[in-house]
């Protein structure tokens, strides 16, 4: 558990970046129904978890900072025996303020709410602040009343976007643990690889281990496939496909996340169902190529760098690469090499998999990136990625995740 200190600290930090005279409203989101008798799970919004470390339904969050004082108050649900009955039990309020490191006076009735919201924008001398990032509907329609009144709503998620991507020691532990909970499912996993083996049972597999190790709400859909099915880089529904088979000579690519603490892991491995024949096995070539292109990648990682610039350096290296096999032409363009290095090569990674940040922003100190150098070769019948997970540092980066990419972790058979 994150200590309540701790999302006390993130509300001062994101305080002290608030201008003067401003009203900060979140919204940790609604329960969305699935079907006419189900909801789908619920998962809170980030920036409401990065504030506040609750993961509930129907709060709302309130920072006003006027002459230099801040307040803070967390509207929420009260007790409600009846909806209990059917619904599970309700946090009470001395509850929700223990967990979010308040005082037990700053959390209110959410029946309160609307008398003070209707206060804030009625306030003309004060300026309001809304995520404009949100995946909630409860943002924008306060928005559309801030406007009607001839106001217009800022944008905090500058604010904490700013703040996510300099992760705090404890961000890095739980990501840290997020990717060990991962690679002893994945290992797990790896002892059911035989010919013969769907897709559906290594899925099944992988989120068992992951849910024994963690929660039910996993970083992202969970990525297993066989052979061909590789070229799908988001092929995540084995139940509904049903034509994954591992089979002698080919590969299988697992592409997974557990969450700790709210943070993910990503991490991709590749196993070769089979050992290699002959010195000419593609798999093992292709297996030398994404070595050399991760350890390049890992190399070229520090404060300074950019992800333009690391995936430039990914396109020299396997467009020299891809030449040397006949592939494309010595004198080969990006558009050539793009052809086989589909997706990039790395991406911000923390409360969500594919995390806040711009892509032109240069690395610094604190930033966390999951790196997945892939090429995929239609002609040679194969292709995959190996990712793990980092933290930049003050002199270059450090791995989360265990970097396992040799031949004996990946033959398998």
């Amino acid at each position: 558990m994150v200590k309540p200190s701790v999302y006390r600290q993130n509300r001062e930090r994101f305080a002290a970046a608030l201008p003067d005279r401003t009203a900060a409203l979140l919204f940790s989101g609604e329960e969305k129904h699935m079907s006419r008798d189900s909801d789908y799970r619920f998962f809170c919004d980030r920036n409401f978890f990065y504030l506040t470390g609750l993961e509930r339904p129907g709060f709302v969050l309130v920072i006003e900072k006027n002459g230099g004082e801040v307040s803070t108050h967390i509207y929420a649900p009260a007790r409600d025996s009846m909806k209990e009955r059917w619904h599970g039990k309700r946090m009470d309020h001395a509850e929700v303020a223990d967990l979010a490191g308040l005082s037990a006076d700053d959390v209110l009735d959410l029946e309160k709410y609307e008398e003070k919201e209707f206060e804030l924008i009625k306030n003309t001398e004060i300026s309001i602040y809304l995520d404009k990032s949100s995946v909630m509907h409860k943002p924008f329609e306060l928005m559309k009343k801030i406007e009607k009144d001839g106001r217009k709503a800022c944008d905090l998620s500058e604010i904490t976007t700013s703040l996510r991507l300099v992760k705090q020691p404890y961000e890095i532990d739980a990501i840290r643990e997020a990717a060990r909970i991962t690679e002893e499912a994945i290992d797990e996993m790896k002892k059911l690889i035989r010919p013969g083996i769907s897709e559906y049972e290594l899925y099944l597999k992988l989120e068992y281990e992951m849910a024994k190790r963690s929660s039910m709400s996993f970083a992202f859909e969970t990525i297993v496939s066989c052979g061909r099915n590789a070229f799908y880089l988001h092929h995540s529904d084995p139940e509904k496909d049903g034509d994954g088979i591992a089979v002698e000579g080919s590969i299988i690519q697992v592409d997974v996340g557990a969450r700790s603490d709210g943070y993910c892991a990503d991490i991709s491995r590749v196993f070769f169902v089979g050992a290699p024949q002959n010195e000419d096995d593609r798999r093992m070539k292709l297996l030398e190529l994404i070595k050399a292109l991760r350890k390049a990648a890992f190399e070229y990682i520090a404060p300074g760098k950019t992800f333009a610039g690391l995936n430039s350096q990914m396109y020299d290296i396997a467009g020299k690469w891809l030449a040397g096999q006949g592939l494309i032409s010595d004198n080969f363009t990006v558009e050539e090499v793009r052809r086989y290095y589909w997706h990039n090569t790395s991406h911000y990674l923390g409360l969500d998999v594919h995390d806040v940040g711009p892509r032109d922003r240069e690395f610094e100190a604190g930033n966390c990136l999951a790196v997945e150098p892939g090429v995929y070769i239609p002609e040679w019948d194969t292709g995959f990625r190996i990712e793990d997970d980092c933290l930049v540092t003050e002199n270059g980066c450090q791995l989360l995740s265990s970097g396992k990419d040799s031949p004996e972790g990946i033959i398998v058979g």
